[in-house]
């Protein structure tokens, strides 16, 4: 059984295996040697992550089979402001923290040795979000604001060096891009293929740090490569 990553968020990670998505191409970076498994829900915040975590990620010998990474991936949700249109969504920056760390020990205890790659929230184009709400917004205010996703990434990264865990800081990345706005970000929020290439180079660029590359990874079956013309089942002996 190949061995799996688990991409673990919100609607960012459930719109990722479209054409372009970060989920997509790292799927196809792992071909051969991993399975990448999508466990994205549009919509929630950690609150709800915690709730579902239980259910969705089986213990070993329960139907689940060991992880070499996962992917957290939430807080663009739990930083809706809490007086706009979006408040149910909302979760306060302190529980925020402990809920990451909270699905931080859950996956540790259920898979000691794999990796947990946090992701920040992204940077929000207000202007954009006012163009493309979800629901009714009779006050005519954006649901999120780019300064509440920082202090969200800020607490995101925070829980990161406190756990030891690597994490991509995707709201400051993003901004470094020249007009990040329209380059990135397809709707204030979601991302572009510009936007979704970033995740995948930084969330590589973080796996391969931590050993996890597929030039170091088995493959499950024999290669082509490497099947003699002449003996073509010696190379499957041991399979």
């Amino acid at each position: 059984m190949r061995p799996k990553i688990y991409l673990f968020g919100d609607s960012i990670t459930e719109v990722s295996f479209a054409d372009g998505g970060w989920a997509a191409s790292l799927s196809n970076h792992f071909s051969r040697t991993v399975d990448v498994v999508l466990k994205g829900h549009s919509g929630y915040n950690t609150r709800w992550a915690l709730k579902i975590a239980e259910r969705i990620f089986p213990p070993v010998g329960s139907g689940g089979a060991p992880a070499l990474a996962v992917t957290v991936f939430f807080g663009a949700n739990d930083a809706c402001l809490s007086d706009r249109y979006a408040a149910f969504q909302h979760v306060p920056i302190h529980e925020f923290k402990q809920n990451l760390n909270s699905l931080i020990s859950f996956f540790k205890k259920r898979w000691p040795e794999t990796v947990i790659l946090l992701i920040t929230p992204p940077p929000i184009d207000e202007d954009a979000r006012l163009r493309h709400p979800y629901m009714e917004n009779p006050s005519g205010l954006p649901e999120r604001t780019n300064e509440a996703a920082g202090a969200y990434a800020q607490a995101c990264i925070s829980v990161a060096k406190e756990c030891g865990c690597p994490v991509v800081d995707l709201w400051t990345k993003i901004q470094e891009i020249p007009d990040w706005k329209e380059v990135c970000l397809c709707d204030g929020l979601h991302l572009t293929q510009t936007g979704n290439r970033i995740v995948f180079e930084e969330v590589v660029k973080i796996l391969k740090e931590q050993g996890l590359s597929p030039e170091n990874l088995p493959t499950e079956s024999p290669l082509f490569s490497d099947i003699d013309p002449k003996d073509p089942l010696k190379a499957f002996e041991g399979y």
